[in-house]
């Protein structure tokens, strides 16, 4: 079984990408999207193809007192959209602070700015997966 992480922003999705084993997250690659969902899930459902992937683990963002604002709105929606095209198993994660987490990691590995612009979404993307992945090996 392999997962891919999907981090979702206004205008890029980071993904990140589990072992065959669901130990590791690792970083994959950054899409631009421009808010074109439906061209989106079409480049998402190729990458699924083309690396069997068995389920998707995408970012869900909760405000800091747990409630669901404007953005984890547009989560639950494109989770539905994905499950309308694809034929796995889609789980949302709690992402509360993982851009932050990623953008700390860069800085304190002296990534420049524009690099860590470039990235970010994928590290994030990582956060994500790798903390569903260690929930779920307990």
């Amino acid at each position: 079984m392999r997962y891919l992480g999907l981090d979702l922003g206004s205008t890029t999705l980071g993904m990140a990408l589990s072992d065959k084993t669901n130990t590791i997250a690792t970083s994959y690659k950054t899409i631009k999207h421009q808010e074109n969902y439906d061209l989106l899930i079409e480049e998402i459902s190729q990458i699924v193809k083309e690396l069997e992937i068995d389920g998707i683990v995408l970012g869900f963002p909760k405000n800091m007192n747990n409630t669901i604002g404007e953005k984890g709105n547009l989560s639950i929606e494109f989770k539905e959209k994905l499950e309308k095209k694809l034929n796995i198993p889609i789980y949302l994660q709690d992402e509360r602070l993982s851009t932050k987490s990623a953008t700390d990691m860069l800085i304190q590995g002296n990534v420049s700015r524009k690099k860590r612009k470039s990235v970010v979404d994928s590290i994030a993307a990582t956060i994500i997966l790798q903390t569903f992945l260690d929930k779920k090996g307990k």
